[in-house]
């Protein structure tokens, strides 16, 4: 009777300490306000949070299908990661997943359908120009935390899958001197802007049956980058489709690899 009471208290403890590090509620919500635009995200600060500590920073770009104003979707892939209790001892940083409204994009990216039937997409990437009203947005709220919040200066991260790929590549050219190392999933930008990317550390990931954002993008990227002698690693999945991200996330290595990084 014992034994089964006693095993029936483990599994109930596992239970409670798995539902825990699933509680996305623990990512506060917020929203950042600038001329009159609103840019809704949620922040998950280290457990024991101490003000007078500095924390490094992880910058999470969602993709398309997560953008909206309910401050809720752009957690459904890449949260939970930062929410595993080994990972959040192990590593205590602030993070952040902002939202992009349904009507702009993380990227200065122009798409074209060419097949209304399949919706299938081309995208040239736009190597200058002003930011999207959203892009504009994460760079003054990029800001704003390092005013409220003491940041590492030499740990600041930024991540991103798909549309939050793109907008990775096109966040590091834009602040070449703030990130010490950043991941694009499933991303693509255009290759002439590589020399711009080359102060940060790289590790691109991209699906090799990707039919939404093709594998190409990410290839060309990665020859440009090793062209300017950038520190960059490539991880090719042969038979993973648009959501690659499945596989990144599961990679032992990934956030020691990330939290390894510092500015020079």
């Amino acid at each position: 009777m014992m034994k089964h009471l006693s095993l029936a208290i483990g599994l109930l403890f596992v239970f409670f300490a798995k539902a825990q590090t699933q509680d996305l509620s623990l990512y506060q919500k917020q929203w950042f306000i600038q001329y009159g635009d609103t840019l809704p995200y949620r922040i998950l600060l280290p457990e024991n949070y101490d003000a007078t500590k500095t924390y490094p920073l992880v910058l999470f770009l969602h993709g398309r299908g997560e953008s909206g104003n309910d401050n809720e979707k752009q957690l459904m892939h890449g949260a939970k990661l930062f929410l595993q209790d080994s990972i959040r001892k192990k590593y205590p940083a602030i993070v952040v997943f902002p939202q992009c409204s349904a009507t702009s994009y993380w990227s200065n990216v122009q798409a074209v359908t060419s097949d209304s039937k399949t919706g299938k997409r081309s995208f040239y990437f736009v190597p200058d120009g002003e930011p999207t009203t959203q892009l504009r947005l994460v760079m003054s709220l990029l800001d704003n935390l390092q005013v409220r919040y003491r940041i590492q200066k030499k740990q600041v991260y930024v991540m991103g899958l798909s549309m939050g790929g793109m907008g990775t590549f096109e966040l590091v050219r834009r602040k070449p001197n703030l990130f010490a190392a950043a991941v694009p999933i499933c991303g693509g930008a255009n290759p002439a802007t590589a020399a711009q990317l080359v102060k940060t550390k790289w590790w691109v990931f991209h699906g090799g049956k990707d039919d939404v954002v093709l594998p190409a993008f990410s290839q060309k990227m990665v020859e440009a980058l090793k062209q300017q002698k950038a520190s960059v690693k490539f991880t090719f999945y042969p038979d993973a489709n648009h959501n690659s991200w499945d596989a990144a996330f599961a990679e032992p290595q990934l956030l020691q690899w990330l939290f390894q990084q510092r500015k020079q």
